[in-house]
């Protein structure tokens, strides 16, 4: 194998990894999607309910300040919001980085056709 077909072959795995590096991210991004859209969602029962407030805690549910439950949403909520900006952060740079990567596999192609 000439240095020219390893040197795609190895930028072909590198994209490959690259490619599920971006996958594995995006599917934490839509694991934090769903923990936001229950947050959200505990969030305006919190505003509907004039009654008893209750939080679950491991496998039991115990009695809640509403205040104080409100407050633990949006701090979830916050650090949620955090790490998803974190992770379009990296899921863009693997995107360039896959991007250049494919640019370079078709360029060294190219070549070795001519």
């Amino acid at each position: 194998m000439s240095k020219t077909n390893k040197d795609v072959q190895a930028k072909i795995e590198k994209l490959q990894l690259l490619e599920q590096k971006t996958q594995t991210l995006l599917a934490q991004k839509q694991n934090f999607q769903s923990q936001l859209l229950e947050i959200e969602n505990a969030t305006n029962e919190l505003e509907i309910s004039d009654g008893q407030i209750y939080k679950i805690v491991g496998n039991i549910m115990i009695s809640a300040e509403k205040n104080k439950l409100k407050e633990d949403l949006n701090n979830k909520k916050d650090i949620l919001l955090l790490r998803m900006k974190n992770i379009e952060k990296q899921e863009n740079k693997l995107r360039e980085e896959a991007s250049q990567v494919q640019s370079e596999i078709m360029s060294n192609i190219k070549k070795e056709g001519k």
